[in-house]
């Protein structure tokens, strides 16, 4: 959720390339390898320096974050445990 309300606030965002994270930032993030310091540096120094990156992460972001609401998550996971009970 926090990279989705960064995203919904209008900020670029750097992000874990683990876990469900690159599935839902798609290409609104930049992601990084976690446990890569140096890669985590280079990629906080883009992102410092270029003023374009940032406003393309900020832009796509918002629209990204559009995709998603509480009302979709709660009517695809009413869904799923209706097709697990019949």
């Amino acid at each position: 959720m926090p990279v989705l309300e960064a995203m919904a606030a209008g900020l670029p965002v750097l992000t874990s390339n683990r876990s469900a994270l690159p599935e839902v930032a798609g290409d609104a993030a930049m992601p990084v390898n976690p446990e890569d310091t140096d890669a985590l540096q280079e990629a906080l120094r883009e992102l410092t320096h270029n003023e374009e990156l940032r406003s393309r992460l900020a832009t796509d972001g918002t629209a990204r974050a559009q995709v998603f609401s509480w009302e979709k998550t709660v009517r695809e996971t009413w869904n799923a445990y209706q097709t697990l009970l019949v």
